[in-house]
């Protein structure tokens, strides 16, 4: 598609936009503020570089999918990584888990973190204009290999993992003052039980003060944002899980931090998107991570399907961009990781462009006056109108491939680079 068909295109579908009301230059200034926090644990399936660690696949987490071209060593990663980003419209950031130091080949257990481990990322981070977040990694270790850490009943673990946590705060901390900007510091942990427990309220007790333990250190907002992530159930704790839903609403309340919200955590039934305009009447700010499950918390690739565009509508007509940080979080070994992440990138900025190009002064209005039928009428037109044209637009303004024209890109990657990766060996 051609530069002139591209601007052609836009002209008009702007005009076709303000006929409802749309101020499409407005929305697109909106969205180019917007910055995802785009997930490094894509592009090596969640392995990580330390020398020796733990199976993935205890602690509530499994990837599927063998498909070459996994990233092996940090390079590799960041190689990836830096091609994703430049198919992606918009600055963003980078999240990190613990197991993705710098350890130079070397084994430190993860109560023995240091910034040190972490100082490459800062380089890279500033050399491609990225922030960086982080989360600490309780899973694939032996000490989580029951599927407890911060509520474990033996307290030498449980101080293993608390100290682990402390550690990554402090690299969060520092993350923030090199980079000049806050570091998202998320907390998972997969703590739970299979089957139903008699004792529930002992584990969630150990939690909390675990917790009031790891944020005894406070550090400025303007560095680091600490946020709880709950679950519903995980994989070996399906029955029980220590940090739910309301354990964390309530400790995020009471102890100023955010609670994160992942759209794959939850019941089937539920909707995220209706907890943002509750949750946010108490909370400053959260965290959302943005997923896919299919029938279960499977962690597919983002698109833009309804839930997501649920979300976005909701932060948008709550006013809420300042409020939400956006997050994705998902991993999936049986497609080209690369191209991946940039389905799962471009379908939340489209998201959010669609919900950006709804006239939400008038259907307001609508809904005010008692015009349901309007209210209703008008979103379904919405539907139709050319928002892909703005989305073209959008990337050519930016320097990044418009429609589907990144895929040749994928693709010329995958053949140059990726497939001359070796193959995993068994």
């Amino acid at each position: 598609m051609s530069e002139s068909t591209i601007e052609k295109s836009f002209a008009v579908s702007r005009e076709r936009y303000a006929e409802v009301g749309v101020d499409v230059e407005r929305a697109l200034s909106t969205l180019k503020s917007v910055s995802l926090s785009l997930h490094c644990w894509q592009g090596d399936d969640v392995i990580g570089f330390e020398p020796a660690s733990g199976s993935l696949n205890s602690g509530g987490l499994q990837v599927t999918g063998q498909y070459p071209g996994r990233a092996r060593t940090i390079e590799e990663l960041r190689q990836d990584l830096a091609k994703a980003f430049s198919l992606i419209p918009g600055r963003h950031r980078l999240n990190l888990h613990a197991i993705y130091g710098d350890f130079g080949g070397k084994l430190v257990e993860r109560d023995s973190l240091e910034p040190d481990h972490f100082r490459s990322w800062v380089a890279w981070a500033e050399e491609m204009k990225l922030k960086l977040d982080f989360n600490p990694t309780c899973f694939a270790h032996p000490f989580a290999s029951s599927g407890w850490t911060l509520s474990h009943p033996e307290k030498k673990i449980r101080r293993f993992w608390i100290d682990h946590v402390k550690c990554c705060r402090r690299i969060a901390a520092f993350f923030g003052r090199e980079l000049r900007t806050f570091c998202l510091h998320n907390i998972w942990i997969p703590d739970g039980s299979k089957d139903a427990p008699v004792d529930r309220w002992t584990p969630r007790a150990r939690l909390k003060e675990s917790l009031d333990e790891i944020f005894e250190t406070e550090y400025s907002p303007t560095t680091i944002k600490d946020s709880l992530e709950c679950k519903l159930f995980g994989l070996g704790s399906e029955s029980y899980v220590v940090g739910s839903h309301e354990l964390y609403l309530g400790y995020a309340l009471t102890k100023r931090k955010m609670l994160c919200l992942d759209l794959g955590h939850f019941h089937p039934t539920e909707s995220v998107a209706d907890k943002l305009s509750a949750v946010l009447q108490f909370c400053p700010e959260i965290l959302l991570h943005l997923s896919r499950p299919v029938r279960w918390d499977s962690d597919h690739v983002v698109i833009l399907n309804d839930d997501l565009r649920s979300v976005a509508e909701e932060i948008v007509r709550g006013g809420a961009l300042g409020k939400v940080h956006l997050a994705t979080d998902f991993f999936d070994a049986s497609i080209n990781r690369v191209g991946a992440w940039i389905v799962g990138a471009r379908a939340t900025l489209k998201a959010l462009l669609l919900a950006l190009l709804q006239p939400l002064a008038k259907l307001i209005e609508l809904e005010k006056n008692g015009d349901f039928f309007g209210r209703l009428a008008l979103l379904e037109e919405l539907k139709t109108l050319p928002a892909g044209a703005i989305w073209d637009y959008h990337c050519l303004s930016l320097d990044v491939p418009p429609g589907s024209e990144w895929l040749k890109e994928v693709a010329l990657y995958e053949k140059s680079v990726l497939s001359r990766r070796q193959p995993d060996q068994d």
